[in-house]
Parts: structure tokens; sequence; C-alpha cells
């Protein structure tokens, strides 16, 4: 019984890490479309924009990081 309870445990880790990852993925992608869409519209802002995209999407890896870390830790 008890390895049951391991593998669904395992396996419910697996697609929570999975939700986060798919979430990163997204806030990613809109991160940087705007960024895109924003130095089109005024090119002269590029290398300001280009550093806060940098620092965002590091900011959301960051947190698919914590999902995966939070996955090991409440098991």
């Amino acid at each position: 019984m008890d390895v049951l309870a391991a593998e669904i445990s395992g396996n419910l880790n697996a697609i929570g890490y999975g939700l986060a990852a798919i979430g990163a993925a997204i806030g990613v992608g809109f991160l940087v479309g705007k960024t895109q869409e924003s130095i089109a519209r005024q090119p002269e802002l590029r290398g300001s924009l280009m550093g806060t995209m940098f620092i965002g999407a590091g900011l959301v890896e960051a947190l698919a990081l914590l999902g995966l870390v939070a996955g090991f830790l409440f098991t």
C-alpha cells in the first residue's frame, strides 16, 4: 500500500511541476511578445526595454524553479 501512495505522490508532483512550467512558458511568451510590440512602436527605447524584459524573464523562470523545488519539498 505504501508503494502505491509513493507512486501517486510522485505522479502528482510531476503534474504540479508541469503546470508550473506551462505557466512560466505562457508568462515568458507574453513578456517577449509585448516587448517586441513595444520595440516596434518606439525603437529608441530598445535597450531599456530589453533589459527590463530579461529581468522579468528571469523572475518568471525563478517561479518555475520554485514549483519544481516545492514538488520535492512537500512529499
